[in-house]
């Protein structure tokens, strides 16, 4: 069954009213990052009071599924040897003098409460966000244990808590949870459900992908994260493909796409055959590979006429940032999904 994509649909009251639950959630981001901040705030400042007594860690292990998000933020940062470990389980030599963070959203999974079961077992300092009650909250129970008791099942909120914490420890940089929550507040303003499509970034970016093979890449790691989510939330909200990697890997995808042609009929029946378009997440690296990667895929977009579109921000710290890019291409996703409609 053939699909189109109907643009008066992202100022129908009644379309949008179908996709109400999913918009809601996405513009409650920012309040959950306080609500997460203020939940964990005795618990962090009794942890960095603790940590204050103890040596700097011989290395950081961000251990479960959650991990590669810290990995992301913290990789090239930590002042010590640090190691993204998203196994049920910790590398042979982490021990005594290691410590090891866990994001456990929603507190059930049985990786995480395995690997911060090892930790504990093998002695090693163990910082853990999840809810209290929790799967992984018991398994955390320790004497070098510390649990950030956070509510709100959220892994972007988990993170940041988690970043705040190894922040005043001096293990990791800025991750001030208001600046990310005002950043996540600037874009669920900007692109709201309630503002009109000629100046709603979300929805004009939606109509930009309609009918096309998005492309997305982002120069610095946190940006190719946010890429890497975004595409992920395009296939889930359309079922369509969508792309994200490096450079290398999005300039043969480029370099390979037809020529547009000013003959094509724009009216022909719709043969599943799009066009890419390439998405740039732009969280304002300017470093010189990053200069250089951009520069070659803009100019091989440019040379088979493929359309750019470019997602940024200003919000004021690297996490705020990616948190921003992320939510705007979320946003941009639903509203993708709410414009299809099945002919």
């Amino acid at each position: 069954m053939a699909t189109w994509f109907d643009e008066s649909r992202l100022d129908d009251e009644t379309a949008l009213a179908g996709g109400d639950l999913r918009l809601r959630t996405l513009a409650e981001s920012g309040a959950r990052v306080r609500r997460a901040a203020g939940d964990v705030a005795e618990a962090t400042a009794e942890a960095v009071v603790r940590a204050e007594d103890l040596a700097r860690p011989r290395a950081v292990v961000a251990a479960g599924p959650d991990s590669r998000l810290l990995r992301a933020v913290l990789e090239p940062w930590c002042p010590v040897p640090f190691v993204a470990w998203p196994a049920p389980a910790l590398p042979g030599w982490a021990g005594s003098l290691d410590l090891v963070v866990v994001l456990a959203p929603d507190g059930a999974d049985t990786g995480a409460a395995s690997a911060v079961a090892e930790a504990v077992r093998r002695g090693c300092q163990v910082v853990v966000a999840c809810p209290p009650d929790s799967l992984v909250a018991e398994h955390a129970a320790g004497r070098w244990s510390t649990i950030l008791p956070t509510a709100v099942r959220d892994q972007l909120a988990t993170a940041v808590v988690v970043l705040d914490y190894l922040c005043r420890v001096s293990l990791g940089p800025q991750a001030d949870a208001e600046s990310v929550a005002a950043a996540l507040d600037d874009v669920a303003i900007a692109c709201s459900p309630h503002r009109d499509l000629a100046i709603n970034p979300a929805k004009m970016l939606a109509i930009a992908l309609a009918d096309a093979t998005p492309l997305v890449w982002g120069g610095s790691v946190l940006a190719a994260r946010a890429a890497r989510r975004v595409a992920e939330s395009v296939r889930r909200s359309t079922g369509r493909t969508a792309l994200a990697g490096d450079a290398e890997h999005l300039l043969p995808v480029l370099e390979a796409a037809r020529q547009r042609d000013v003959f094509d009929d724009p009216f022909a029946e719709d043969t599943g055959d799009r066009r890419p378009v390439l998405l740039v997440l732009d969280d304002g690296a300017e470093e010189p590979v990053v200069r250089e990667q951009r520069g070659r895929l803009q100019a091989a977009a440019t040379a088979r006429g493929v359309r750019v579109e470019t997602v940024t921000t200003e919000a004021p710290t690297e996490v705020a940032r990616y948190a921003s890019l992320l939510l705007s291409g979320t946003y941009a996703a639903e509203y993708l999904r709410i414009g299809l409609v099945e002919d």
